[in-house]
């Protein structure tokens, strides 16, 4: 049976080349960063949980509730093949069960916070923000997309940022923990216009405050889908 059944919703993604040394110190063991085009890539991820269950059963107040976080993308050779993945600096979520669980069993990097979100749509686009308040500001992450879906290209920077199909924990400098995350291919909305106001070094701490001088290099909004997420494993 799946640790986690649920559907992500509404991906909104920026994605930020960055330098890869500033991250070689959380990088799992066993492990190495997975470049798109010799570039590291950074991604600020906004999305929506809906009808979640934890081992088949879903938990009165914690079905639907958002998510943000900060991630960037590894690889792993596994006896004759890569598997890519991701591994979090933070996840944000609103409810405090959510972090203990996550940060109990699988030794990851949850935080609670207020957030709150807004998905406004009609025919012609789908306006998608999310919000969340880190110190007393609240942060947002906005995007204005297109109501037609398209597919994600072969080969392409979308499908390199939505195609990790793995999640990497660094426990210790020796040891990793992976577990595995399937859903389908996914469709994309392209995106008009976005707006970012996020203190990154406030929120996900002093070494990604270089993140605020930034532009992302690519903006996305992935429709998403039904998911699961695997028990873990050492690695």
């Amino acid at each position: 049976m799946s640790f986690l059944r649920a559907e992500w919703r509404k991906l909104a993604l920026a994605n930020y080349v960055i330098d890869p040394a500033i991250l070689q110190d959380l990088v799992p063991a066993r492990t190495e960063l997975d470049l798109w085009e010799g570039k590291c890539y950074a991604s600020l991820v906004g999305f929506k949980f809906v009808n979640t269950r934890l081992l088949g059963i879903p938990i009165p107040f914690h079905t639907h509730f958002e998510e943000v976080n900060l991630r960037f993308y590894v690889k792993h050779f596994d006896g004759d093949a890569w598997k890519r993945g991701v591994v979090f600096v933070k996840e944000i979520v609103p409810k405090p069960m959510l972090t203990l669980v996550a940060n109990t069993v699988y030794k990851e990097h949850y935080q609670t916070l207020p957030m709150r979100y807004l998905w406004d749509e009609n025919e012609e686009r789908r306006k998608i923000v999310y919000e969340w308040k880190s110190e007393g500001e609240w942060q947002l992450f906005e995007t204005i997309a297109e109501h037609a879906p398209s597919e994600i290209g072969p080969g392409s920077e979308a499908e390199f940022i939505t195609e990790h199909y793995w999640g990497y924990t660094k426990v210790n400098p020796r040891k990793t923990f992976e577990y595995q995350v399937t859903h389908p291919r996914w469709e994309q909305y392209k995106v008009k216009s976005h707006r970012i106001e996020v203190d990154f070094g406030k929120v996900y701490g002093e070494r990604f405050a270089f993140i605020n001088q930034l532009e992302p290099v690519s903006v996305m909004l992935a429709e998403g889908s039904a998911i699961t997420v695997e028990g873990k494993s050492r690695i």
